[in-house]
């Protein structure tokens, strides 16, 4: 049996998919990797793993442009843990509106036989605001964005959003979302804003200075996303001057730690049984289906692909999408440079010749 290495605790739920698979935590020739916040910029990839899928959505932990190149496929598991997210964002909304995080700080200060007097007299610093009728901007409306949307729709709060990629079929399914063509025109409006956007290059530190001025007074910010979206300096900038209230982030580093009107929860978003179950079921499912069918499903670094198997033999062709040669009799997809291919027939195939054609990065034969 192969083995497959688990660079992270994996819920069980994994198992009985990967049946037929040693599921161990070391191994010096693992066909494929499972992993959740495990970072592996530095890990020594061992040349017989032929795939990686991670019980999450964010990437940032693995170095999917590099594994490509070696023909190595990246799996995440979209919206798995979406709801999870969903209402760690609601509950920040709730902790922010309320000023709950201070409260309960305060509260636990108390002593002497009179606290139920302190409590009376101190409780008015701690006056908070509600969220009904108040206007939600998200950020990103992928899976958890849109969640978040539906929900804050159902308690009573005026939603708008910004998503450059959104779908017609995403679309569909927010119809009560006012949809703007830039996130300058969600800050004017908004006085929550929660972030669901990818940590790229380009958006790294894209909420600053800028951005805090051009919102609403108070506003309230939410990033259950990624820490280095925002940055933190100039967020505790617009704390001190008012511009924000509060701001809740569940990826916070040493500067967000003990600071005024921050509050900071340990990476929870996707902490419940339910989502580390959903994540892990999905992994395993992708896994299998590229391990014994080279079908590729939710890949991150790699076209997708899938074909009903139907004919004795199968093979895999990946390739450099740029001069590579066709595969013949092949189904194809391509993306950010690289060509998957899935060549089926009921005669047995050359493998040779295939490994022989231009661009050729890896060849696998599947049956």
């Amino acid at each position: 049996m192969a083995d497959i290495i688990k660079l992270n605790s994996i819920s069980p739920k994994a198992n009985p998919i990967l049946e037929g698979y040693n599921l161990v935590d070391s191994s010096e020739n693992p066909i494929a990797v499972l992993v959740r916040s495990y970072v592996m910029h530095d890990w020594a990839m061992p040349e017989s793993v032929i795939a990686v899928s991670r019980a999450g959505a964010g990437v940032n932990n693995i170095p999917c442009a590099d594994y490509a190149k070696k023909g190595i496929v990246v799996f995440n598991t979209p919206g798995a843990n979406a709801n999870a997210v969903k209402e760690l964002v609601l509950t920040a909304m709730l902790l922010a509106a309320r000023n709950i995080y201070p409260a309960i700080t305060w509260a636990q200060t108390l002593t002497g036989d009179d606290v139920k007097k302190q409590v009376e007299k101190g409780k008015q610093q701690f006056v908070g605001t509600e969220i009904l009728g108040k206007t939600l901007g998200v950020l990103g409306l992928g899976a958890i964005g849109r969640k978040v949307a539906k929900s804050a729709n159902a308690l009573g709060m005026d939603v708008i959003g910004y998503d450059p990629y959104l779908s017609d079929a995403a679309k569909a399914e927010i119809p009560f979302v006012g949809l703007y063509n830039s996130m300058e025109e969600i800050y004017e409006k908004a006085d929550y804003i929660t972030i669901h956007m990818p940590l790229t290059p380009e958006l790294k530190g894209f909420m600053n200075a800028d951005s805090f001025a051009k919102m609403k007074d108070g506003v309230i910010i939410i990033n259950a996303a990624r820490g280095e979206l925002v940055n933190t300096s100039d967020i505790k900038d617009a704390i001190e001057t008012g511009k924000v209230r509060c701001y809740v982030v569940d990826f916070p580093d040493l500067d967000c730690i003990n600071c005024k009107n921050i509050v900071p929860t340990p990476h929870l978003g996707a902490s419940t049984e339910e989502a580390e179950d959903n994540c892990a079921i999905m992994a395993a499912e992708e896994l299998k289906e590229y391990l014994e069918k080279g079908n590729v499903i939710n890949s991150v670094n790699f076209p997708n692909l899938k074909v009903e198997l139907t004919k004795k033999h199968r093979v895999t062709v990946i390739s450099e999408d740029a001069g590579a040669e066709l595969v013949k009799g092949a189904v194809e997809n391509a993306k950010g440079g690289i060509r998957y291919s899935i060549l089926d027939s009921d005669e047995a195939i050359d493998v040779d010749s295939l490994k022989k054609l231009a661009g050729v990065i890896k060849v696998r034969e599947i049956c």
